[in-house]
């Protein structure tokens, strides 16, 4: 009984902050600097996270300032805000996200680069609005697998998108990401398979103790990606994230 009461309260703090960054994305950050809406954006997703009942726990040196690439291993829809709560990123996302309800208008209006996947040109659309925001300053954020996994071990890496990165001449950062519960490595909070959001939300919002960790590994700098080009970059980054996720489950067990 105790945890259907935890899931509705935390359901309904969860629509009202949703409805309140929807009236900040649409009503307020068209009249900020990017600066002014960056700082917002980061402590909204604090608060998200505290409402859905997960605690961030961050290693690393994480890219603060400039444009850049970070590319992570998917586990959940709480990755994003995770991220952001570092340093707000614009992630890339496939296009059906648009469709989930509140949320998928709320990351569609902060600044979400859509890819139609199986469109002809969808790539290089997506390639010219990220030197966009290359030029702007901004991070962007890409999940190379592109899908979720259980988050016991990494999936082969897509590596057509990280070459506007390279082109763009800006650094590249991964990001390790593992999810525990009550401190053993879990999959609850994953989203995957034929999943619906509501039944991860059953999981996640019913439950206490569940921690992401961040590990923002050594970035590799733009000299380095445009010597290497994007296929080695991309088996490099995979290489990288994996070892942490990996062989810290393998010490867990």
């Amino acid at each position: 009984m105790l945890s259907v009461l935890l899931f509705a309260a935390r359901a309904a703090c969860i629509v009202i902050w949703t409805l309140f960054g929807l009236a900040l994305v649409f009503g307020i950050f068209p009249f900020l600097a990017l600066s002014r809406r960056n700082r917002i954006s980061r402590r909204w997703s604090r608060v998200m996270l505290f409402l859905c009942g997960v605690n961030v726990q961050v290693s690393g040196e994480p890219c603060l300032h400039g444009p850049a690439l970070c590319v992570a291993n998917h586990v959940s829809w709480v990755d994003v805000f995770a991220i952001n709560s570092v340093r707000a990123t614009d992630f890339i996302a496939k296009s059906e996200i648009r469709a989930w309800p509140l949320l998928g208008a709320l990351v569609a209006g902060s600044g979400t680069l859509f890819i139609e996947r199986g469109r002809r040109h969808a790539v290089r659309s997506v390639g010219h609005q990220m030197r966009k925001c290359f030029q702007e300053g901004r991070l962007l954020g890409l999940f190379p697998e592109g899908t979720t996994s259980h988050g016991f071990d990494v999936g082969p890496f897509h590596s057509s998108l990280f070459d506007p990165a390279i082109r763009a001449g800006v650094p590249i950062q991964p990001v390790a990401l593992r999810f525990y519960h009550h401190g053993q490595r879990s999959d609850g909070a994953a989203f995957v398979g034929d999943q619906s959001m509501l039944d991860n939300l059953w999981f996640l919002l019913r439950a206490r103790g569940v921690v992401v960790r961040l590990d923002f590994l050594p970035m590799f700098s733009a000299e380095y990606c445009q010597a290497e080009g994007r296929a080695n970059i991309a088996a490099q980054a995979h290489h990288a994230i994996r070892r942490v996720v990996v062989r810290a489950d393998a010490q867990a067990s």
